[in-house]
């Protein structure tokens, strides 16, 4: 079984996931834009059980981050974690979307992901 590794940038946060992810994707809704200060989020979402984390991240709402360097982290869920791809080690770390959400918000410059699900809004959960 695979195991990917990841963290913040000052490197006071490290976490690991066992497996692959059940689902990787992309956001470009306003809450996503803001949070990460980008024009998009990718991020993949893997079962909470295969998730550990070492450091104390700081919290708002279910956002987990890096209270020394501000990296945002993930998002801690009952059932899952949904980790945002830049944080992992690997790069080029090989997930590719699945589904693309609030493609109404994409900037005209971003291609859509080929051959995934484009939702206007919020994909189904």
């Amino acid at each position: 079984m695979r195991t990917r590794s990841g963290g913040c940038l000052c490197g006071a946060i490290r976490y690991e996931l066992d497996g692959e992810p059940f689902l990787v994707g992309t956001c470009h809704c306003t809450n996503c834009r803001k949070e990460s200060g980008s024009v998009l989020v990718a991020y993949a979402k893997w079962p909470r059980a295969s998730f550990r984390v070492d450091g104390k991240t700081a919290t708002y709402g279910d956002r987990h981050f890096c209270p020394v360097c501000g990296s945002r982290l993930f998002n801690l869920h009952d059932a899952d974690v949904e980790i945002r791809i830049g944080t992992l080690d690997d790069a080029p770390n090989l997930l590719v979307p699945m589904q693309e959400g609030w493609v109404k918000r994409r900037e005209h410059w971003i291609e859509p992901a080929e051959g995934v699900p484009q939702y206007e809004e919020d994909p189904p959960r």
